[in-house]
């Protein structure tokens, strides 16, 4: 028998204790030999990084000891920090940014001194004992420099400057025979997905480079995974053709061709804002195992790079991402709305797929998750948005006839990120509390070409804030949630549309920023390198349109907003700075409005504690329960909100 009980008071087995307790994160996975590594995010470790090895007989181990954590801060987001070779670890500690090396019997030693300098990205380099990879180097005076080093691993002093003079670098990948190089790099105002070039040089005697050749790319095509294949020929990603498609390097010198490999309306390619990913990987010679989606889902496909013919392998996974493999044998991370994300061996031959490792150890009954629908609505001048709804579920609640549920928009980071149809214990939290939820894929996400993506350009904090306010009215208009109870969240890019959103437009009655931006001038004043000319594309370049600035921050538009805000905040955030939320706090509490603020010390730009991440989730809940009035089933821990 199901209880009647109005939404958002229902009863949900799936807690903020229960997630920050079984869940880990995933990500970064390597073969070395026979064995398997990945990274594994641990909550309940202050959210260490951990490089863990599985072993043939299937065993499980971790290599990373504590205090260690396995994190570069190379453009801050980090990614590419560990690599094996014939098993021996290399890898970034996040304390220090020194490179460490390590066996299955040996503690980490440092290999690099304490400089102020950090590394991520790195390949062996056999031939001559060393180490390529990104260098940011942060000793000097001024903007950190970026470049390509090599690091010789008997003396890990002698540093040889590869590439340089440009105002990023990424994916340094030697040749088979270790003859040549090959890498990407971009300058400022570009970000990889607008704008990224191909280099390729040959290896000196020395090991310095010679005459560098521009392969392809420019201010306005996007090259993603340049990487070798067995037979030494170079294969990449560009959007050229408005899709990020693959593409290879025939013939040599001037009378190189680029020849595409398989022409498609989908994205083999992603946004770069780590390094170290992987949408392809070769398991012979003229054999690729890739991912692309189409319409946020992904997919898992082989390519004969002879034939050019794609052929799809069905699984059940929707998400895939850090493909490798090594033969027949092919690792990758995957999930799919009812299954979390797991390290996933699939071996070619025989269809088998192994789980190796699993986010969670929870089992979750089916009758408390929401599956999400593709959706598609109008949004202004004329164009179309697209999002994943996801319906109240709880199989022990049936809800008053007369009741819709409350609304959840999500506004995803980036903004050139996506959403994912992945299971979300995060999202099932709210639907299975009775919140519908909204998460919009706005113009600017990626997956669905580049001129979808460039709606975005010039226009952040209009396209973005029409197309979630358009997708909640469309629902409301649909019948499928309750008008006057709307509320929209978002973290660091998603927390700036968020704020847009309940100061321009009446919409919205609640909502929760985290992390997010609501001065866009200290945004482009007052944050790190990487991202310190992203918004030239996404409103202007600073200070020349000074005024776009000021007119599209909500801190300066404060008296517009008429709903009540809870702020979540790292207060070691580099990214968007703590006195970003705080100045819009103050305006807030002075104002009279509902507001509350929640500071975590320690953290930095995502909340990476257990019981920080608990906080943050039954924080919002709470809040939410005392602007729209419904009572939880649960007794959570007090927020504090002014005003109220």
């Amino acid at each position: 028998m199901t209880e009647t009980a109005a939404y958002g008071s229902w009863k949900s087995p799936i807690t903020a204790d229960l997630i920050v307790a079984g869940t880990i994160g995933l990500g970064s996975i390597a073969l070395d030999g026979e064995d398997v590594y990945w990274i594994e995010g641990r909550p309940s470790e202050g959210g260490r990084s951990v490089i863990v090895r599985h072993t043939p007989d299937g065993q499980t181990i971790d290599m990373t000891p504590p205090p260690f954590n396995a994190r570069t801060r190379v453009h801050e987001y980090g990614g590419g920090s560990f690599f094996v070779t014939d098993g021996t670890i290399y890898f970034s500690n996040f304390a220090d940014q020194r490179l460490y090396r390590q066996t299955a019997d040996t503690q980490p030693q440092p290999l690099t001194s304490e400089a102020n300098v950090r590394y991520a990205d790195g390949v062996m380099d056999k031939q001559r004992d060393r180490i390529i990879c990104v260098q940011e180097d942060h000793s000097g005076d001024g903007e950190v420099v970026n470049r390509i080093v090599s690091i010789n691993i008997k003396n890990g002093e002698d540093i040889q400057i590869l590439a340089e003079g440009n105002d990023f670098y990424a994916s340094p990948r030697l040749s088979p025979d270790g003859s040549q190089l090959c890498w990407s790099s971009w300058n400022h105002p570009n970000m990889p997905w607008d704008g990224t070039e191909l280099w390729l040089a040959q290896i000196n005697t020395d090991g310095s480079l010679g005459e560098t050749k521009f392969v392809a790319g420019g201010t306005e095509e996007s090259i993603f995974q340049p990487q070798w294949s067995p037979e030494g020929i170079l294969y990449f990603v560009s959007d050229r053709s408005k899709w990020w498609n693959l593409y290879r390097v025939l013939g040599v010198a001037e009378t190189a061709t680029i020849d595409p490999l398989y022409p498609l309306n989908a994205e083999f390619g992603k946004p770069q804002w780590v390094f170290g990913m992987s949408t392809y990987v070769f398991t012979a010679a003229n054999h690729i195992l890739c991912s692309f989606t189409q319409n946020g889902i992904w997919h898992l496909a082989t390519i004969n790079t002879t034939k050019k013919h794609l052929q799809q392998i069905e699984t059940t996974y929707t998400s895939i991402a850090s493909l490798t493999a090594k033969g027949e044998r092919v690792c990758f991370l995957g999930n799919s709305p009812t299954e979390p994300t797991s390290v996933i061996e699939l071996n070619l031959s025989t269809g088998a797929i192994e789980i190796l490792k699993c986010s969670t150890d929870l089992e979750i009954d089916s009758g408390y998750l929401s599956i999400p629908e593709s959706i598609e609505f109008p949004t202004e001048n004329g164009h179309t948005a697209y999002g994943l709804y996801y319906r109240p579920t709880n199989k022990d609640y049936t809800p008053p006839t007369t009741e819709k549920p409350p609304l959840l928009v999500k506004s995803h980071g980036g903004p050139t990120a996506a959403t994912s149809s992945s299971l979300s214990l995060k999202i099932q939290y709210w639907t299975s509390r009775g919140f519908a939820l909204l998460d919009v894929n706005y113009g600017g996400s990626t997956g669905y070409g580049r001129e979808y993506r460039q709606r975005l350009k010039d226009n952040w904090g209009i396209v973005d804030v029409d197309d979630c306010v358009n997708g909640a009215k469309y629902l409301a208009q649909e019948g499928l949630v309750d008008g006057n109870r709307m509320a929209i969240s978002g973290g660091s890019a998603g927390g700036y549309t968020t704020l847009c959103a309940l100061t321009f437009k009446d919409v919205f009655k609640a909502g929760a920023s985290y992390y997010g931006v609501s001065d866009l001038e200290a945004l482009a004043t007052d944050t790190h390198k990487f991202e310190s000319r992203y918004l030239d594309g996404l409103i202007g370049p600073y200070p020349e349109k000074k005024d776009i600035y000021q007119q599209r921050s909500p801190i300066n538009f404060s008296e517009r907003l008429s709903c009540s805000v809870i702020f979540f905040q790292g207060l070691e955030d580099k990214i968007v700075p703590p006195n970003q939320a705080e100045k819009m706090v103050d305006v807030l509490k002075q104002k009279g409005l509902p507001v509350a603020y929640v500071a975590f010390a320690g953290e930095q730009h995502g909340f990476r504690r257990s019981e920080n991440i608990k906080r943050a989730l039954d924080g919002e809940f709470y809040f939410y329960s005392r602007v729209f009035e419904f009572k939880p089933a649960e007794n959570l821990e007090v927020v504090e909100i002014i005003n109220l």
